[in-house]
């Protein structure tokens, strides 16, 4: 692990805990990727194997998309603007539509396809967004160590500058505004990845129900 490494796990575990986030925590943060900033145990790819028991999404001969009522339900209940509540009343009212169908479990079987492809993805965009946050706070904190050096090095000056003192101070206290505006949003953002397996699990339980 290099320095660059090393300065985001401590800057990472150091600044869970002004947020709130116990030192525990923010140490077992650390034993993560060094752009990680989460507690929760990063998964980077769900898989479906650990959720589904039905028939084998190896075996569908065909694409869930291409089935359309699939479609529009998968598309629906994944949207970011569909409540949860509205997805599994979705979920719950196409399985019922299909329950005397001799095709049901195939069609059921896409619906999850469906489901877990779409929120799979969203999951790992999420991921990315959050270890990329941590990457700017890095290279924020390293502008914020900058803009310290060189107000330090005005205020020792034998030809100090008030009003250059002044601007740093001013663009120091931006930085750190900033840097902790940024670094209380990320318990929020860590938790997203767990909220969306939770709404998957939710309606997987309500297709195995019927199957």
């Amino acid at each position: 692990m290099n320095w660059r490494d090393s300065g985001l796990v401590l800057v990472l575990a150091g600044a869970l805990s002004l947020t709130g986030i116990s030192q525990a925590q923010a140490q077992s943060a650390a034993k993560g990727p060094p752009d990680w900033p989460c507690v929760q145990r990063l998964v980077p790819e769900l898989s479906w194997g650990s959720l589904w028991t039905g028939p084998s999404l190896d075996d569908l001969e065909q694409d869930w998309w291409d089935d359309d009522d699939v479609g529009q339900v998968v598309r629906f209940a994944t949207d970011r603007k569909t409540d949860s509540d509205e997805a599994l009343a979705r979920v719950q009212e196409f399985v019922d539509s299909v329950a005397d169908d001799e095709d049901r479990d195939e069609r059921l079987t896409l619906l999850f396809a469906g489901l877990f492809d779409r929120i799979d993805s969203e999951r790992s965009r999420v991921i990315e967004r959050i270890r990329g946050a941590a990457r700017g706070q890095v290279e924020r904190l390293e502008r914020v160590s900058d803009v310290v050096d060189r107000l330090e090095e005005a205020r020792s000056s034998e030809e100090s500058n008030q009003a250059e003192i002044q601007r740093l101070e001013k663009e120091l206290q931006m930085e750190q505004r900033i840097f902790q505006k940024r670094q209380q949003a990320l318990p929020s953002m860590c938790e997203k990845p767990y909220l969306l397996e939770e709404d998957l699990g939710r309606m997987v339980r309500i297709i195995r129900n019927a199957m």
